[in-house]
């Protein structure tokens, strides 16, 4: 359980650093294959 919680904490994290060195969430969400709803609700 501990170690899926850090997988999904690491991808989050990594979609928001790559949009914030994008500036473009739509952009950042199409590179790793998340919807903006994803982002939106983390």
């Amino acid at each position: 359980m501990i170690e899926t919680n850090r997988k999904i904490i690491k991808n989050k994290v990594g979609l928001l650093n790559l949009a914030e060195q994008l500036g473009n969430v739509s952009r950042a969400c199409k590179v790793m294959g998340f919807s903006r709803d994803t982002f939106y609700s983390l």
